[in-house]
């Protein structure tokens, strides 16, 4: 792997992935979930904010958007943000090659 992906983690095959079905993976102990929509892959953050369910990979993918199974927040797949451009979900950048779908996630670092 050249060492443009050095920091990325191959969760898949693209193959494996069905349009507007979600996946969930861990990427460095970070819970994703992978959807393609229109044959694009998006990875985000598998944990809802608003009661930190980790549903997300469940949800209803409608427009490039995907809806929480639990309390309905709809959330921007390219962005992670909210209908009202609030912070929603994290986003990741997501790379394609031959068949395999790669994702850079870093775990969140806290320094107190």
């Amino acid at each position: 792997m050249n060492n443009i992906l050095s920091e990325f983690k191959k969760v898949c095959s693209y193959s494996e992935l069905k349009e507007k079905v979600g996946k969930k993976f861990f990427v460095d102990d970070v819970e994703i979930a992978i959807f393609k929509v229109e044959n694009e892959i998006f990875a985000v953050s598998n944990i809802c904010p608003h009661q930190k369910t980790h549903l997300i990979h469940e949800g209803l993918v409608e427009n490039c958007k995907v809806i929480c199974p639990v309390h309905g927040w709809e959330f921007d797949l390219k962005t992670g943000q909210l209908p009202s451009n609030r912070k929603g979900l994290n986003t990741y950048e997501v790379e394609v090659i031959n068949d395999n779908v790669y994702v850079k996630a870093k775990k969140d670092e806290y320094k107190w």
